[in-house]
């Protein structure tokens, strides 16, 4: 982009319109109308009172006294020999632009038509006989008249005539309401660049190497034809909501050297039939004709969902014709090369089949949430504008965000930011990035939340137990952050840990994880000889994990190398693949299962009843405690490897998990998974905790 356009706005391209000669036409006509009015309304009059009228009269003045009875107007004409006297021709011609000898000469307005013929007749009787002269009544249409009458009439044509303009648009005749199946997709060109790059984009190196060579196919095709390859005909980039999928879109647009239509799969629904399928194919026409080019559909799940699902008997699905015309212009009988369609969705799972195959979208670009390594790079890009501390390290932000997205990190520095204002700071440092980061997990901090001091002791030890549980189980996740400050609506406390970027899990690393997830409660019996309903999201996620590993993974002895997860969500057509006694089975299972975790956390903690009390009173002075403050507290973790914020922290990379026989990452519901990037615990407003 040259440097004269560098700075210009971004405005994207629309047709121009040509000039609305009629709309000019009936405004001139509107002027023309107004003026003739001014120019009848008397401007050759000179307005006088009615008391000088009545002395013009009685001196024998005045030749003609008319009463214009629709406008109580009095209009008096004098007469021919004594308009050259000087006290009426300098006042005449002074006072009237366009002086008129024939008259009529002065006016004045009456507040009664019938009082003034009264008040006539008396001064009639005290002229002198020569000089009486009768009263003449007449009515008055004039411009302004036939246009208070007709003036709604003429507004109500031009608001009609101008509603059809507007409905006719760009389009010319029929109008858009005929040709609603026009595409409304946007175009970039070399003109009208999108400014983001892929230097903009950060930790997406994997789906950013995919989508450059696309990129790259559009501006060398020889380097890749030379040897016989073509050029994909679609990519399909999927992942969860927030992770850059948009962005990474945007980024094509600013590199890709052609020209690049943009639109959401929303645009192609409308009221009438037929019209998302007639504007598919006015959008495959437009970008046929600038090909080579990019047509980027974002949330094609909109129109792109599974056919024949939740469809009436006989019904005309508007949806699904849309659909199938999409195929057919993506991969059909006579298809065109050089269109490359690009597609973003985080609902995979309801795509049509057909849709998914190669030949459409040849390359599925998965875009998963960021790793640490990932997250340190997002931050030191949304970190660049904003005004820091020296002190800001993006690698400890990126330790303390574990799970979270790219926009949730660009929604992290830009909280930062404004609470550093909030303060009147002149620099944003690393306690505005802490309350920040909390903002995000827990929600708004509750300042006057009342708290008794009862309810607090039993959050502090509920937390304390997490973090104690977590130190001293190898395989668990020890903490990063403990916080009993209230936040959100109901959130009295978290715990924020930040695991190990592992796919493959073991027995007991699932054990040790469900034993710290127990901690709560289990430090709560043990310090209060009761429990309270503060583990109600611990106990939640107690159970998902136990069932998964009774009923998904197959690691329970007496169910079997037996999983009853469908991964494709249509396999099975009851709601529990097994018997009544299989189902009684798996049920005492679980629970055998989730009690000897809770034993096994319960005696742990008894042996480390002192640790527990001496986080808890911390816990009560100081609301919130890092990794860091617990090697103090209670000394170093009693093994060898280092946490993973501690690996991360100091510079030293864990070692990847070996994949052996091309093992499968199970692809369950996060909620049910243990491997989540984000393991904080937000226990409801009413269960203390």
């Amino acid at each position: 982009m040259s440097d004269k356009n560098k700075n210009k706005k971004f405005v994207p391209k629309t047709p121009q319109q040509k000039p609305n000669f009629q709309l000019w036409l009936i405004i001139a006509a509107v002027l023309v109308l107004l003026g003739l009015t001014w120019l009848q309304n008397r401007s050759a009059v000179i307005d006088i009172t009615q008391k000088k009228f009545e002395d013009m009269y009685l001196a024998g003045d005045v030749s003609k006294v008319m009463m214009v009875k629709n406008m109580e107007r009095v209009d008096i004409t004098l007469k021919p020999s004594v308009l050259s006297e000087p006290k009426y021709k300098n006042e005449l011609e002074s006072g009237s632009t366009f002086f008129n000898p024939s008259g009529p000469h002065y006016s004045f307005q009456v507040a009664s038509v019938d009082k003034f013929a009264n008040d006539f007749d008396a001064l009639k009787e005290k002229a002198s006989p020569e000089n009486r002269i009768d009263l003449e009544v007449s009515t008055e249409e004039n411009w302004s008249s036939y246009f208070s009458s007709f003036g709604f009439l003429i507004l109500l044509f031009v608001f009609f005539w101008f509603m059809m303009r507007r409905m006719a648009g760009p389009s010319g005749p029929g109008g858009q309401i005929f040709n609603v199946g026009k595409s409304k997709a946007q175009l970039f060109d070399a003109e009208n660049k999108v400014k983001i790059t892929f230097d903009n984009v950060a930790g997406l190196d994997e789906a950013k190497e995919e989508i450059q060579e696309i990129v790259e196919f559009l501006k060398n095709p020889s380097k890749f034809t030379k040897l016989g390859g073509k050029i994909p005909k679609g990519a399909l980039l999927v992942g969860p909501p927030g992770t850059g999928k948009t962005l990474l879109a945007k980024a094509v647009a600013g590199e890709a050297a052609v020209p690049f239509f943009t639109l959401s799969g929303s645009d192609f629904v409308e009221m009438f039939v037929g019209v998302g399928a007639a504007r598919v194919r006015d959008l495959f026409k437009q970008a046929k004709e600038k090909a080579p080019c990019i047509i980027f559909i974002d949330e094609i799940d909109a129109i792109g969902r599974s056919r024949g699902k939740g469809q009436m008997p006989g019904s005309n699905d508007e949806r699904e014709n849309t659909l199938n015309s999409l195929l057919v212009e993506m991969d059909g009988f006579g298809t065109d090369s050089g269109v490359i369609v690009l597609a973003a969705t985080n609902r995979p799972d309801v795509l049509d089949s057909a849709l998914l195959r190669a030949g459409r979208f040849d390359r599925q670009i998965s875009i998963d949430k960021p790793d640490i390594v990932g997250r340190e790079a997002i931050f030191k890009v949304h970190l660049k504008p904003i005004k820091t501390n020296p002190d800001i390290d993006p690698k400890k932000l990126a330790a303390q965000t574990p799970g979270f997205a790219g926009a949730e990190i660009a929604n992290v520095c830009n909280e930062a930011a404004l609470i550093a204002a909030r303060r009147n700071k002149t620099a944003v440092d690393m306690q505005d990035f802490q309350d920040a980061i909390d903002r995000t997990i827990g929600g708004l901090e509750k300042r006057n939340k009342i708290i008794s001091p009862e309810e607090k002791k039993i959050v502090a030890y509920h937390e304390a137990g997490h973090a104690v549980a977590g130190w001293f189980l190898e395989h668990a996740d020890p903490l990063v952050k403990v916080s009993i400050v209230p936040r959100g609506i109901a959130a009295l406390g978290y715990a924020q840990y930040l695991p190990k970027e592992q796919f493959l899990y073991q027995t007991e690393q699932l054990i040790d994880e469900m034993c710290m997830t127990l901690g709560g409660r289990a430090a709560e019996e043990i310090i209060f000889k009761k429990i309270s309903t503060g583990a109600l999201s611990d106990l939640e996620r107690v159970t998902k994990m136990a069932y998964s590993i009774v009923s998904i993974y197959g690691m329970n002895d007496k169910i079997g190398n037996v999983s009853f997860y469908d991964s494709k969500g249509d396999g099975y057509k009851m709601t529990k693949p097994y018997s009544e006694t299989t189902a009684e089975t798996i049920d005492e299972e679980v629970r055998q299962l989730v009690q000897k975790a809770y034993l096994r956390t319960k005696e742990l903690l008894t042996e480390r009843i002192n640790e527990l009390e001496i986080l808890a009173k911390e816990l009560l002075e100081k609301e919130i405690l890092f990794q860091a403050d617990l090697e103090k507290l209670i000394g170093k973790r009693p093994f060898e490897r280092e946490t993973t914020y501690q690996a991360y922290t100091n510079k030293k990379e864990s070692a990847p998990v070996p994949v052996v026989d091309q093992l499968e990452e199970p692809t369950l519901d996060p909620d049910t998974t243990p491997s989540d990037k984000q393991k904080s615990v937000t226990e409801p407003k009413e269960e203390n905790s």
